[in-house]
């Protein structure tokens, strides 16, 4: 039976622009653009997976306000796990700087979904921009 590993994701937007971070150089799949999220822990609500994942990752207090898009896809190492990645509309709770967390990211940018497009994305991802 093949493991599975579960993601969640937020799509934060300010003024029709969404909230992407890019992966620090020195990590996996280091200089790709993400939207804030990460692995949901045993037993934690995937809901939040999300807010915590947003905050960790660039101090922004967020709420889900839905649920945008789900997929899953086998470990792109060649391990026997399938990826369940699901990605959450959020509202942030009032508007904060972004704060990145040193060694995981080293960039962050608001971006229309035609810039978005023409950065290096998950697959997961730019299926999302309209």
């Amino acid at each position: 039976m093949t493991a599975e590993k579960n993601l969640a994701y937020g799509w934060v937007t300010r003024d029709d622009k969404i909230l992407f971070i890019r992966r620090d150089r020195g990590a996996f799949l280091g200089g790709r653009w993400e939207l804030p999220g990460g692995t949901v822990e045993p037993g934690e609500p995937s809901e939040d997976t999300a807010v915590r994942e947003i905050a960790e990752e660039t101090g922004l207090a967020v709420r889900v306000v839905g649920e945008r898009a789900s997929s899953s896809w086998p470990d792109i190492s060649g391990k026997p796990l399938t990826i369940n990645a699901t990605i959450f509309d959020v509202v942030e709770d009032g508007e904060a700087e972004v704060v990145l967390n040193p060694g995981e990211h080293d960039a962050y940018a608001w971006l229309t979904p035609s810039e978005a497009a023409e950065r290096e994305l998950p697959d997961h991802v730019r299926q999302q921009l309209p």
